[in-house]
Parts: C-alpha cells; structure tokens; sequence
C-alpha cells in the first residue's frame, strides 16, 4: 500500500509503472492507486526483446490487453536497474541492453521517470517487507537503523538503507565487485585456482549466477580425483562447464557429488561475504538475502554453513552474532521498492 500522507499532487498521479530489469528478465508491474500495490507482474525475458523500449511497449500492449477499457497509459514510472545510474545513458553490467533516460521519457510520454539501482529499490522495500515476505534464521531483522541486501542473482547486488530523520535512505553502491577473501586452505587453493583465469576474483565472479559456473569448475579442479573415480558412475558434466541452473538441479538433488560441493561452498562463502558487508555498513538491524538463486536452494540454504561463516570474523563474532538475517521470499520486493522511490523522491 502506498502512503497517503504524500503531496495531493502526487495522489492523483497513478498509473505508476515501475520495473526490475536485471541481467536475464525485465519484471514489471502497475501501480493504479493509493490504497492497493504492485499488480498486473509480467516478466518480460530480456532474449525476446533487442532494446528496453520494446520490452517496456511489450508490457503495456498485454496490460491493456487484459485491462481493456480501464487501461490508463502510466503517467509516472520507476525501473531499478541492475547497474551504476552514472548519467542520461544507461549500459547495463550484464546485459546488451542500453537506453537513454530522456528518450525512453519522452517515447512513452512518462510526466516522470526515475531510474535507480535495483538493489537501491530492494532496499527501499526492506523496512515494510512483512514476515510472508521473508524467512528469517532465527529472529527477524528490525525495521528501524540500519538493514543491508545482497543478492545472488545474474550478477551480485548489494546495497543498504538507513533510518534517518527524514524518512529512509538507501545507500546503492557495487559491493558486488569487491575483492572476495578466502576463509580456509581450501577456499585460498580455490580462489588461486581461479586467478589463472581472472586477475580479480570479486565476489560477483564467484557468488551469481554467472559466478556459478567458475565456481563450480574451481571446485571440480580442487575434487579432480573424487571427480575421476566417479565419472563412470553416471556422474556427468565433469569434464565440461555446467550451467548455473544444471549446477544448483543436481546440487539440490544430490546426484552429482562435485555440484553438492559447489552450492555448499556456494553458501558459505555467501555468508562470509555477508558478515563482511553488515561490518562494513554497520547492518545492525539485519542482513536480507534477495536474487533468484538462493530461495531455489531452499532447505539447503538454511542447513548450509552461512550463518556460522557469517558469525565467523573472530573477535567480533559476538557483534555478528546479534545481527539477524533473512531470505527475502517475495520476488516483487525490488518492485515495491521502485515505487516507494517515486513516493519518497517526488513528494
């Protein structure tokens, strides 16, 4: 539900169209008033369109389609992007897709366009996310002071939001790509497997769903001999890369011994990297998890090692331990988020 203590100016300026366009999908919805929130989701691959301004033409000619008469054009849009917002023309990270903010405006005529990073938007939506909309280890994150997400998806997004006198305010940023470090021998003889291929080994190469794939012939390298005496088993995809889908499939269903090791590995380092990100931004209030890939994982990720690993930063694992974490299970939170920007910055 949106606000009603906004400006009158702004009550009477739905539709609002709002996205999240990410590396592999555009997800789209329409707000059409005060009083109900995101509807009419449609997720648009982003193969089936060449430019956003199709994907974005595509989305209104099936709304109103299904909406017939009680189709309003939207007067005002929010897309939270997966990539740096650094000027007029938008290149996304992991996409061939680029726009221009003005020109998009202008083609559909929006009265007015905000584009934010989508992690900006997923943080935005932390403070009201309700308990059906996440999971939490144990006790829930606390909607006041300082809350983080990071999130696994095609690339690594991480951002924050703080409470502050003014209502609250999102710190977008690419944590994605900082340096990742090693907990154990293991975990170091993995990463220096992986710099023969890479002179920066971020956390995004590892920890995404185009991270996957290097992680998991990291760890088929390191497991070569378990990998050799069980190929004749059956075990296949030893000597060939895995896509991230075929690598969490067959991690989930224990078939494969080396995707086992990878998503394990997976969700710990995850963890790491988490407990890293709630000192540095000093998340006391709580740490979510969003993306695609984790909520596949389901059980494993909360039997997995994430939550020791991300206690485990010595003498401040008491600090860490304090810190509650989540996995946010609705996928239109980046959603809610783009149209809390539009409530938030344009009042």
């Amino acid at each position: 539900m949106i606000r009603k203590t906004m400006r009158p100016g702004l009550l009477n300026s739905f539709p609002w169209l709002v996205a999240d366009i990410g590396g592999s999908n555009a997800r789209f919805g329409l707000i059409l008033d005060a009083e109900t929130g995101v509807q009419n989701v449609i997720t648009i691959p982003g193969k089936e369109h060449l430019a956003l301004n199709q994907a974005v033409a595509c989305y209104l000619q099936q709304t109103k389609a299904l909406l017939g008469a009680h189709f309003q054009a939207p007067k005002m849009a929010a897309f939270a992007v997966a990539t740096p917002i650094l000027g007029d023309l938008i290149s996304f990270t992991n996409s061939p897709w680029s726009f221009s903010k003005s020109a998009l405006q202008a083609e559909f005529k929006f009265d007015s366009f905000l584009v934010l990073n989508d992690f900006e938007a997923l943080a935005l939506s932390l403070p009201r996310l309700k308990p059906s909309q996440f999971r939490a280890h144990d006790k829930a994150p606390v909607d006041s002071g300082c809350l983080a997400v990071i999130g696994p998806g095609t690339g690594l997004g991480v951002a924050g939001v703080i409470e502050t006198p003014f209502g609250w305010m999102a710190i977008p940023g690419e944590g994605g790509h900082a340096t990742l470090a090693p907990y154990d021998d293991f975990e170091s003889d993995l990463l220096a497997h992986v710099r023969r291929s890479f002179a920066h080994v971020s956390a995004e190469r590892l920890l995404s769903g185009i991270g996957l794939p290097v992680l998991h012939q990291g760890v088929q390298h390191l497991m070569a001999g378990t990998c050799s005496k069980l190929h004749s088993g059956g075990m296949s995809g030893c000597d060939s890369p895995l896509t991230a889908e075929l690598i969490v499939q067959r991690g989930l269903s224990k078939e494969d011994p080396v995707c086992v090791k990878t998503i394990a590995v997976f969700c710990a380092m995850l963890g790491s990297f988490a407990g890293s990100v709630a000192l540095t931004l000093g998340a006391r209030s709580g740490v979510y998890i969003g993306g695609g890939i984790v909520p596949r994982l389901g059980e494993q990720f909360f039997e997995s090692d994430f939550r020791q690993r991300f206690e485990a930063k010595g003498r401040f694992q008491t600090y860490l331990a304090d810190i509650p974490t989540a996995l946010i299970t609705d996928t239109m939170a980046a959603l809610t988020g783009a149209a809390m920007a539009i409530e938030q910055y344009e009042s």
